[in-house]
């Protein structure tokens, strides 16, 4: 069974930082890209991060760029978001995707 389970979010004050976790399981991860998304009520879900099968090409929104770092292990199975310089309207589910595979999603909550 293909399954993605988020891990890592949080409150948060402004300014500081979270790192999301992401293990797959159920298929081959090593030849998957991975994407991470969010969504908050306000909003439609949009794409944050791309990671490729390699981790060598990697893309950013721009409303994170500079900020977030997506990265991930082959070995361990494991794509990760590094968030930092967290702002209020960071606020917001996140979800870790590859293809049509969606995982729970993981609160992140950014407040003073």
């Amino acid at each position: 069974q293909v399954r993605l389970v988020e891990s890592g979010g949080g409150l948060v004050r402004p300014g500081g930082s979270l790192k999301l976790s992401c293990a797959a399981s159920g298929f081959i991860f090593s030849v998957f890209n991975m994407n991470w998304y969010r969504q908050n009520p306000e909003k439609e879900r949009e794409w944050v991060a791309s990671i490729d099968s390699t981790g060598r090409i990697i893309k950013y929104a721009d409303l994170v760029k500079g900020r977030f770092t997506i990265s991930r292990d082959n070995f361990k199975k494991i794509v990760s978001l590094q968030m930092n310089d967290l702002k209020p309207e960071d606020t917001a589910v996140y979800y870790c995707n590859t293809r049509d595979t969606w995982g729970q999603g993981t609160q992140v909550t950014v407040s003073s």
